[in-house]
């Protein structure tokens, strides 16, 4: 696996009770997965010699980030090293304006977009529809809300021309709320979707993931199924897809974003479905039949623990574990920056709003946040 964060940390973890043997690249020895996994490179995943290197010997190739360069995958694939996903469909995932040219062409509901030369252009494209504001986007490198610029005027989108990489301009879509489909899709064709969920952001980044999602009917999650099995299809993808989507106000949805690599809105499934989107994704890159995505449980949350101002981590996790003994606690070793992510709690159970309430309490408490 390329990329040694918390993905490849819990993808390891899924692999264990098959005796696969896992190989990482890692940028340090320091990352989360290279903490914990026996055999690991450090190398810059940016250099083709570093990756040829690493490759050789693997049966296989898989990623916990989409940022390989694509070039870089190609001639890996010219090696004979089997890259999964591959080339192919993983540009889709790396450049937001070939992702987006893509689903046209699908057909895929999408937010009215095009990409824009500079300020004046993004002028034009506002006035091509409803006006300010819009959102604009860089097409390769962004994530968790960098590289995403919310304007209301020509003045205000300056900034995200400054890098020099090619800027996507998008609707500011009137929508209820984030979904996420999961999915997985193996090299022979064989694919299983995971309940619809919600997913709740604070300030770009993913804040609360609820499975399924509350009050969705049943046309719409199907409908929202379908559609990421449709695209995990017609882009080749193997492994593990999640497409956010955006639910409208009218009843529609449209895709936001794509991750071809297991997802933050997938973390429930650890411990709230049958197979989790690791162990799914595992057995996807080799090839083998794929678990059942189905809910362990009626309502399974998950939460993410941002970093702030730690107490003790033994006493919080007392704390935590001695109230609610059915909480899941999965921590990656992260050293503690504000707005981090260095881990996330799941709970389950049939009321919502009680489980709800166990998995804020136990992310708010791990944070600091809450002391009581």
């Amino acid at each position: 696996m390329v990329g040694g964060g918390q993905l490849a940390r819990m993808t390891h973890e899924a692999g264990i009770p098959l005796g696969i043997r896992f190989k990482l690249l890692s940028d340090t020895p320091q990352d989360s997965a290279a903490q914990v996994v026996s055999e690991v490179v450090i190398g810059d995943y940016r250099d083709l010699d570093t990756l040829r290197a690493f490759a050789r010997g693997c049966d296989v190739i898989t990623f916990d980030h989409e940022h390989v360069p694509t070039e870089h995958l190609r001639a890996l694939e010219a090696d004979g090293i089997p890259v999964r996903p591959g080339p192919d469909a993983l540009v889709h995932a790396q450049d937001k304006g070939v992702m987006r040219a893509r689903l046209d062409a699908i057909g895929a509901p999408c937010p009215r977009h095009r990409l824009v030369a500079d300020p004046a252009d993004v002028s034009r494209f506002a006035a091509e529809g409803e006006g300010y504001p819009v959102i604009l986007k860089t097409v390769r490198g962004g994530y968790d809300g960098k590289g995403v610029w919310f304007v209301r005027s020509e003045a205000d989108a300056a900034d995200a021309f400054k890098a020099g990489v090619d800027v996507l301009a998008e609707e500011k879509v009137d929508f209820t709320r984030e979904l996420a489909a999961n999915v997985v899709r193996s090299p022979h064709g064989q694919a299983v979707a995971y309940p619809v969920v919600e997913s709740v952001q604070v300030d770009g980044v993913c804040d609360t993931v609820i499975a399924p999602a509350p009050d969705l009917g049943e046309e719409l999650a199907g409908e929202a199924q379908q559609l990421a099995l449709r695209i995990a299809d017609e882009l080749g993808v193997v492994g593990h897809l999640a497409v956010e989507l955006f639910e409208t106000r009218d009843g529609r949805i449209l895709v936001n974003e794509l991750a071809m690599r297991p997802h933050n809105s997938g973390h429930w499934t650890q411990d709230g479905a049958i197979t989790s989107q690791f162990a799914n994704h595992v057995r996807a890159v080799l090839d083998l039949p794929l678990g059942d995505p189905r809910p362990r449980s009626t309502w399974t949350v998950m939460c993410n623990v941002l970093g702030g101002d730690y107490p003790d981590m033994y006493y919080a996790y007392l704390h935590c574990m001695a109230r609610d003994p059915q909480l899941k606690i999965h921590m990656y070793g992260k050293d503690v920056k504000p707005g981090r992510k260095v881990g996330h709690v799941n709970t389950y159970g049939d009321d919502l709003a009680d489980v709800r309430e166990r998995a804020r309490h136990a992310a708010d408490y791990l944070r600091g946040t809450i002391t009581e």
